[in-house]
């Protein structure tokens, strides 16, 4: 059971796309929220951007989470009691070619992070796992208890430091860790503010389809149309990033949480094909987005999406946005940027 009143609360990872949302829902809803991000995915101007919407109070510290000793100096000027963990390298095809840059910053940034919240005193964290934990999973909807089975090192990562979470949790009486296990965070903040503007070349369906609508690229590739689905086309689980946020929000609420590990699905429960997403897409922005047919990519599955059950037992949460909603926001985004001149933040 946590105390009453405003959390004061530090966000690895603060000013890219998940942890962003994350930082106005909870600002917005009363706590005080401290960013700590090395901006080597995202920049300076997504903390003005999380001010403008609302969270204005919002303390920003430019370091990194393998910098112990600076973790531990913040931890202790802020008096935090809570850690959103965002901060972290998330690209699967990159973990494939660089695993052991993976294993570096996810994993000993992990380490380092709970050896500081150990001197610090801080004994709560949501961890940002993923769905990537479950593998190759061969039923669905995937529940919680499924096989952990990760098949690139990405996902190792993950379960790897849930891992280490539990193993804390376990030998810390009064630890308490979540891990949320997104599914595929997709979406903007509604104002167009705040949105998902990865570094380099995006390899995710909504901001790919982006890059399409506004003419940055070609075409989509479409990997495989010949999967047993309804269309032929991959079917996964979107989930909108306010209601990831949320799910935050009322996992650090919640009075019911025993000490101790535990991990939860983010998930709708619903799948969306990708050519329903090109659809809504093109709903959206008005945009033809062409589509060319690409050969499967190694590993991808049919059919995945989430049971999403324990989220809603435990706090009452459940998705409030559909896939329309999801491509509406992300094209206002991407919109007011092209507009501005530029994409600045959130990734």
């Amino acid at each position: 059971m946590r105390q009453a009143g405003p959390l004061s609360v530090l966000i690895t990872g603060g000013t890219g796309y998940i942890g962003a949302h994350v930082a106005v829902e909870l600002a917005r809803h009363g706590h005080d929220v401290v960013l700590y991000d090395n901006l080597s995915n995202s920049n300076a101007d997504a903390v003005d951007a999380i001010r403008r919407v609302g969270a204005d109070s919002v303390v920003h510290h430019h370091a990194d989470v393998l910098d112990g000793a600076t973790l531990g100096r913040v931890m202790r000027m802020h008096r935090i009691d809570t850690v959103v963990h965002c901060a972290g390298l998330k690209s699967v095809n990159e973990s494939v070619s660089h695993p052991a840059l993976y294993y570096r910053q996810n994993v000993q940034g992990a380490l380092t992070l709970v050896d500081a919240m150990k001197d610090a005193d801080v004994q709560r964290i949501v961890f940002s796992s993923s769905a990537t934990v479950y593998g190759l999973a061969t039923s669905v909807p995937i529940a919680e208890d499924a096989l952990l089975k990760p098949v690139n090192p990405y996902g190792r990562t993950k379960q790897i430091i849930e891992q280490i979470l539990q193993d804390v949790c376990d030998a810390e009486p009064g630890w308490q860790a979540v891990a949320l296990r997104y599914f595929n965070p997709a979406g903007a903040h509604p104002s167009g503010l705040l949105g998902e503007a990865p570094t380099g070349v995006p390899n995710n369906l909504f901001p790919v389809a982006g890059e399409v609508a506004s003419g940055v690229r070609n075409s989509l590739s479409l990997f495989g149309n010949d999967y047993p689905t309804p269309d032929g086309s991959c079917v996964r689980d979107y989930v909108h990033i306010m209601d990831l946020a949320r799910a935050h929000r009322l996992a650090l609420e919640s009075r019911s949480g025993a000490p101790g590990f535990m991990a939860v699905n983010l998930g709708t429960g619903v799948g969306y094909s990708v050519l329903e997403v090109i659809a809504a897409y093109r709903r959206a922005s008005g945009a033809r987005i062409p589509v060319e047919i690409a050969p499967r990519r190694p590993g991808d599955i049919a059919t995945l999406f989430a049971d999403p059950t324990r989220a809603e037992r435990l706090w009452g949460w459940r998705a409030r946005h559909g896939l329309d909603e999801m491509c509406q926001d992300a094209w206002r985004w991407i919109a007011r940027d092209d507009a501005a001149g530029e994409h600045s933040h959130g990734s």
